[in-house]
């Protein structure tokens, strides 16, 4: 398991496929780790060389003191790239990984060949409900909202037929650190580049789950709809993170675009 220090932050990242291949970087949902991608990983390591990490606060990376902003989750992913010398690379991001990766595609569109955002907006909630969630989570824990949570991000199909996995994953949560939670919520509620989206030309690709209690999908088709040439698709009974419910089909679409934009 590989880290390295990044701004004074040591980050957890992974990678894997073939040395020489092109690469796609893969940023991960709030409360989550590397791990919800690797069904996805698994078939386009074939084709690519995968880099999925630990954003501060989240997994085997550093929690560092604070609220966590949009720029410093951009710069760590930035900084990452560098120390591995990843020039250029195609961006997944599910969930505020979404929206690091359109602060990305914003900040170093230049080294960006496609952006594919997965269940994401340019602004998610609002103050009152990212404020309540980050007093609720540093009172009481992540057990609090954790019921709440799985209702977010799995289909009701998913919930009553796989409940092994249900309960694999809400442990996953329940172990993340409350204050990294917390302290990504306030990202969350800073961050709002509803006027910026327009400006991003990467070619672009964004999913959604139309069974998504978070990230509803006519926010997502919004999101769509405001970068210029985005390609909107629909996973169907899927929720808010579709590496976990259809990997498969999520892994097909992102295969069939990076191709389609030139990027492998």
């Amino acid at each position: 398991m590989p880290f390295t220090r990044i701004g004074g932050v040591v980050l957890h990242y992974r990678l894997c496929g073939p040395e020489a291949a092109p690469v796609v970087a893969l940023a991960n949902s709030l409360g989550t780790d590397a791990r919800i991608w690797d069904a996805v990983i698994a078939p386009l390591a074939r084709d690519y060389r995968v880099l999925s990490y630990d954003k501060r606060g989240h997994g085997l990376s550093d929690t560092p003191d604070g609220d966590y902003t949009l720029d410093q989750h951009v710069g760590d992913l930035s900084g990452l790239l560098d120390h591995l010398g990843i020039e250029r690379l195609a961006l997944a991001g599910v969930s505020v990984g979404g929206l690091i990766a359109q602060g990305f595609a914003l900040t170093a569109p230049e080294r960006l060949a496609a952006l594919v955002l997965c269940d994401t907006a340019p602004k998610v909630g609002d103050a009152a409900l990212w404020n309540g969630r980050m007093d609720l989570v540093r009172a009481q824990g992540l057990g609090a909202i954790a019921d709440g949570i799985m209702e977010r991000w799995f289909s009701p199909a998913f919930r009553q037929h796989q409940p092994e996995a249900l309960a694999g994953w809400r442990n996953m949560l329940l172990r993340a650190d409350p204050k990294g939670y917390a302290a990504t919520c306030a990202t969350l509620r800073d961050s709002d580049l509803t006027d910026a989206i327009g400006a991003i030309g990467t070619p672009t690709l964004v999913v959604a789950g139309d069974e998504d209690q978070a990230t509803p999908l006519e926010l997502v088709r919004a999101c769509a709809q405001a970068i210029a040439g985005a390609r909107f698709e629909v996973l169907a009974g899927v929720g808010h993170i579709p590496s976990l419910e259809q990997p498969e089909a999520l892994a097909a679409l992102m295969r069939d675009f990076f191709k389609e934009v030139g990027h492998g």
